[in-house]
């Protein structure tokens, strides 16, 4: 069984007006004296309003959502303790007229020194899903294979959007912040691991970026586990919407396993016009159409079909097909989560869409 784990960043804020709170120091320390959480399970981030947490490794999509409803229940409960809420949407939904303060590590305050203006602005919380790769050679052409899907992976998380207070039209404003730095977006193709080595270390010796954890493409080779890590991701607003592009991701790359063994060719797709797909997907969610892998656009319901399609041994070798053929039946049907906050907001202005966002964290 290939292992997953997840990670997810949250936004501490006030309950009642929504507002961005710098209090993670003071969450961090009460969830590692809880009894649901580990210390070293919880995790600073770029701004002071913003926590990380991880899974440990899993699985089974049980193990996974089981670990993320226990995260959530320990960071919700310590930042009730702290008088603040956590929120599990891909862009603050409202901000206020000074920035949060960074976390005083070396890292971030040479980040904000360098782009100031950026990381006020990066009030975002995205889900990162780590997949095992039996090593690093593999992991590239893994990347080289999924990448084709991470559009469609991108529309199916989307759930940022709300800014500043009103809808800005995207489905994922988080994509549209997060590609305003150096190195973002879809990973281009790599000749085998010694390229991909290669151009990073061109790129790290150009000065553009300070070091290997600002390779934000949205899929990657972790530097820290033996993994391929998918970052596209919207953080979701519910547990089980989570283990749904939990148990895409690591089908994805089952699949892109057996096929590099099996000699397939690759689907080819250029640069530009990935980036396109990326940027229609964070634009429409799937709301309308979607650029499939070879290019062309089709209905989002047709493309989620073809991702079945595509993983479903995979799928069925981890048990995972009921699961996963369910959540995405239920996707199709209510809409993703950027649909959902543009509902509640429709219905109940503002204090509407606290009220789901506040409450959903906890939800299975």
């Amino acid at each position: 069984m290939i292992t997953v784990g997840v990670e997810e960043e949250y936004l501490l804020v006030d309950p009642v007006t929504g507002l961005p709170l710098p209090l993670a120091e003071d969450v961090r320390r009460t969830a590692g004296l809880g009894p649901l959480a580990e210390r070293d399970e919880v995790q600073d981030e770029l701004l002071q309003a913003q926590v990380e947490v991880a899974t440990p490794v899993c699985s089974s999509l049980e193990e996974v959502g089981g670990h993320l409803l226990r995260l959530r229940h320990a960071v919700a409960s310590a930042a009730e303790a702290n008088g603040c809420r956590i929120v599990a949407s891909g862009a603050a939904p409202v901000r206020g007229s000074s920035p949060v303060p960074v976390t005083p590590t070396p890292r971030y305050l040479k980040m904000e020194g360098e782009a100031r203006q950026l990381v006020d602005e990066h009030l975002i919380s995205g889900m990162h899903v780590h997949v095992a790769i039996p090593d690093q050679e593999t992991g590239v052409a893994v990347l080289n294979r999924i990448r084709v899907w991470l559009p469609t992976l991108l529309a199916m998380s989307a759930n940022s959007p709300i800014w500043d207070g009103r809808d800005t039209g995207f489905a994922s404003w988080r994509t549209i912040v997060f590609g305003r730095w150096p190195v973002s977006g879809p990973p281009p193709s790599f000749d085998g691991h010694a390229d991909y080595e290669q151009r990073v270390a061109g790129l790290l010796a150009s000065g553009a970026i300070a070091d290997a954890g600002q390779l934000y493409w949205q899929a990657r080779l972790s530097d820290r586990y033996p993994t391929v890590e998918v970052r596209c991701l919207d953080v979701q607003l519910r547990a089980d919407d989570a283990v749904l592009l939990a148990g895409v991701v690591r089908a994805l790359v089952a699949t892109a396993i057996d096929e590099e063994k099996a000699g397939l060719p690759r689907i080819a797709c250029t640069p530009e016009l990935l980036q396109a797909a990326n940027w229609h997907a964070a634009r429409h969610g799937l709301n309308g159409t979607l650029v499939d892998p070879q290019g062309r656009p089709r209905s989002s319901g047709d493309v989620l079909c073809a991702l079945l399609l595509h993983i479903t041994p995979a799928l069925e070798d981890a048990g995972d097909l009921r699961e996963v053929s369910s959540l995405v039946h239920r996707l199709l049907q209510e809409g993703t989560p950027a649909d959902r906050q543009r509902r509640a907001m429709a219905e109940g202005g503002l204090p509407g869409l606290m009220d789901l966002i506040n409450a959903a964290p906890l939800t299975g």
